[in-house]
């Protein structure tokens, strides 16, 4: 097995599709051969964003079935939606789970763009290293695979590897579009704002104004610490939305029922319930009716301290369950491994001095070969 194929990844496609409930479904159900975290469709950007997760060769496969039907049922001429774009499967990030490296999201990358070119006839650009997708967009990128012409229909695709980030939106009140658009500037790490912090900002209809922000430094600028400065510069906010889902860490109320770590454990738990379920006899229905239920319960994970230690703990115990069940295999214990990790990271110290022997209990288990 090469690396990419061991190796765990996340990745979360954008797609110029927000309003057609049936386009949507289409499109993330063909990426069901990957774990299906999430799809989060905006009526308003006229976009939806998938969050994928799985080993490389499926990963791969899940975003070609969704890039395919994309590309059948969408038509960028006949596009109209505030957010920009440049085709139909617009933006294709591939993001390290576990110990996945960057390194080797690049090279997962540069074999899903090779495919949608060789395969599907879509030009593709590579974003990331050499050119920026602010560049692509304002008409300053160059095509890396096709070429010079677009498709006619789809477009092209922007396809690179990228660390995790937060998509967060925030509703200003009694703010005009024009002074938005300065406040996001000043906002963004490009104009000397805050670290890690990209902005744009777009009028909705209701006469709303969003401002729109991709935080890709997330060690150094949450959405907690954006909250923060715009409550100390004066800005009245409405509603806070995040696109997509928000890795446990750097949670803030928005991303309660949101969390990534809970959507991996949850997928590995419905992938267990489904095996146990295939094995039949009257032990195994009777633990893929309690993995379903453990599913749907760990997917709507809050944000509140107790409720992360009880997310880590959760998520390392069903190792050893899926195993006694024969059901566990390297993947499923990848992304439990890695929702149990992440929970774990995002205890503070203070929660974690009166919770000292359930964390000393975790981290033995997180140690452990096994996981038990």
């Amino acid at each position: 097995m090469n690396e990419t194929g061991g190796s765990l990844f996340e990745s979360v496609p954008n797609f110029s599709e927000g309003r057609h409930a049936e386009t949507v479904a289409a499109i993330a159900g063909a990426a069901r051969g990957a774990h299906l975290l999430d799809a989060d469709p905006d009526p308003d950007h006229n976009r939806c964003v998938i969050s994928l997760a799985g080993l490389g060769p499926d990963l791969v496969e899940a975003l070609m079935a969704s890039v395919k039907v994309a590309i059948e049922r969408i038509d960028v001429r006949r596009h109209h939606g505030v957010h920009p774009r440049v085709g139909a499967a617009d933006v294709l990030p591939i993001v390290p789970l576990g110990a996945t490296t960057m390194a080797v999201c690049r090279d997962l990358a540069y074999e899903l763009g090779e495919r949608i070119w060789s395969e599907l006839g879509v030009p593709v650009y590579f974003y990331g290293e050499r050119q920026s997708l602010a560049d692509i967009r304002a008409g300053r990128g160059q095509l890396d695979l096709g070429g010079p012409a677009l498709h006619p229909t789809a477009g092209a695709a922007c396809v690179g590897a990228r660390p995790k980030l937060v998509a967060f939106n925030v509703v200003l009140l009694g703010v005009d579009a024009s002074t938005a658009r300065a406040l996001a500037r000043s906002l963004r790490e490009s104009a000397g704002g805050m670290p890690g912090v990209q902005a744009l900002v777009f009028e909705l209809p209701g006469a709303r104004v969003q401002l729109s922000m991709n935080l890709f430094r997330l060690d150094q600028t949450s959405p907690a610490a954006v909250i923060a400065e715009l409550e100390r510069r004066g800005v009245a906010i409405d509603s806070q939305q995040l696109v997509g889902l928000c890795p446990a860490a750097v949670a803030n109320p928005a991303a309660a029922g949101r969390l990534l770590e809970g959507r991996l454990a949850a997928s590995a738990a419905r992938a267990g319930a489904e095996r146990s379920a295939e094995f039949g006899g009257n032990e195994h229905v009777a633990l893929a009716r309690r993995l379903r239920q453990e599913a749907e319960s760990i997917a709507g994970l809050g944000i509140d301290q107790e409720e992360l230690l009880s997310g880590a703990e959760r998520a390392a115990a069903l190792v050893p369950v899926l195993r006694a069940a024969g059901v566990l295999d390297d993947e499923l214990q990848a992304l439990l491994g890695a929702a149990a990790t992440g929970l774990r990271e995002a205890i503070t110290p203070e929660a974690g001095s009166a919770h000292t022997e359930r964390l000393a209990a975790l981290d033995r288990r997180l140690a452990s070969p096994t996981g038990e």
